[in-house]
């Protein structure tokens, strides 16, 4: 894989891009990095222009001094699609891309086509409370695939995981902070998708979809917070159906009526 390293808001970013057509970029999760993509890449990159950034301390994006914070990350994205994609694109986040693309599309909806927020959330409290709590979370997550990965991308070495992972964490307990009301400012077609056994809970995804103006809704049955890799292909074919067709006209519409 050929990525190339630029300068975004005046720190370096670690990004790549494939195939043709209109821009998508697709917002990874945390702990991890753009490389949670490549197992569905190909099928996108047939329909799109894709670009795959790496976020701050993340695979090939170096970290850099203070907290993580969601509008920090945001803000990261805006730069990304002003002085890379130099436009407005389709937005795929994945848990905390997905917070991250909420975000750029609340406070800058001139940059964003249609959005697909997968497993995210507004508040913090749709997060269940045990997922990052315990004493050891760090050390199981350096433990796992993630913190494999992070040794083999990142330029800050195998060494700075547990920095990185701490910050991942306290970002996730501490924010983001957005109220339902807030999310009637995003005017984007935006597709809210969640395992039905999300880490995520179902509760909140549902609050997330009918608070936005123009929303659909898919929960895809028996999988967890990582759906995208238990079922690639059928998240994929729902993306790629809702970015790519029209809104099908309900024959018994109400939330729509």
């Amino acid at each position: 894989m050929t990525g190339s390293v630029v300068p975004v808001a005046g720190r370096p970013t670690w990004y790549a891009e494939y195939g043709e057509g209109d821009p998508l970029v697709y917002l990874h999760g945390g702990f991890s990095s753009s490389r949670e993509f490549a197992p569905v890449r190909e099928a996108y990159a047939a329909r799109f222009h894709v670009f795959t950034p790496d976020r701050r301390g993340h695979g090939h994006t170096p970290d850099v001094p203070g907290s993580f914070t969601y509008e920090l990350y945001a803000g990261d994205a805006v730069a990304f699609l002003e002085e890379v994609v130099g436009g407005p694109a389709h937005l795929v986040g994945y848990s905390d891309g997905a917070i991250t693309a909420l975000l750029v599309g609340l406070a800058r909806p001139d940059l964003v086509r249609r959005m697909v927020l997968i497993s995210g959330q507004f508040h913090q409290s749709g997060l269940l409370p045990a997922f990052f709590h315990g004493p050891d979370a760090v050390a199981e997550l350096q433990a796992s695939p993630l913190g494999a990965w992070y040794a083999e991308e990142s330029p800050d070495g195998a060494e700075h995981f547990p920095v990185v992972a701490a910050k991942i964490i306290e970002s996730a307990l501490t924010g983001p902070t957005l109220v339902a009301e807030q999310l009637a400012g995003v005017p984007a077609r935006t597709l809210v998708m969640s395992g039905d056994d999300d880490a995520v809970t179902l509760e909140h995804t549902i609050e997330m979809y009918r608070s936005l103006p123009d929303a659909e809704l898919a929960v895809v049955p028996g999988t967890s917070h990582v759906l995208c890799m238990e079922k690639p292909d059928l998240v994929t074919q729902l993306v790629l159906g809702f970015l790519t067709t029209d809104p099908v006209p309900t024959i018994a519409p109400i939330r729509r009526a």
